[in-house]
């Protein structure tokens, strides 16, 4: 039971950090640049890859994008936890390819991102691998 709410908590932490990150993208100005010029140019320029959008546009859907991939994650390993512990528990395919989509976060975090989303998802990493160090001994 301790190691099923261990990695409930971590899927609870990310999918917290994941609608925080949506809710910051729609509904404030936390995500957009300090300079307005910058966000006017955004919504003026076009990148290289296609003319059919523009940096702003593509700014706010990579956000989006980001935002639901942190929910996924939260949302399926939370369930999975919850009511599907036996598959999770014993499958190492899904245990490691959660450990290595935090730590590619806990990576992301430290390299571009800062101080708050870096701890939040290092605890959430912590967290997972205790939960699973805690379930394979038993």
């Amino acid at each position: 039971m301790i190691s099923r709410i261990l990695i409930a908590s971590s899927a609870a932490i990310i999918l917290f950090f994941g609608g925080l990150h949506l809710a910051y993208t729609f509904f404030t100005d936390q995500l957009t640049p300090v300079e307005g010029q910058l966000e006017t140019a955004m919504k003026h320029v076009r990148p290289r890859i296609s003319g059919g959008t523009t940096m702003w546009k593509v700014w706010v859907g990579f956000n989006i994008s980001h935002s639901m991939g942190l929910m996924l994650f939260g949302l399926i390993y939370g369930y999975m936890t919850v009511y599907q512990w036996e598959v999770l528990h014993r499958s190492y395919f899904l245990s490691g390819l959660g450990l290595l989509v935090l730590v590619g976060y806990v990576v992301l975090a430290r390299v571009f991102w800062f101080k708050d989303p870096s701890i939040g998802v290092s605890v959430a990493t912590l967290l997972y691998v205790a939960g699973f160090i805690y379930a394979f001994r038993r």
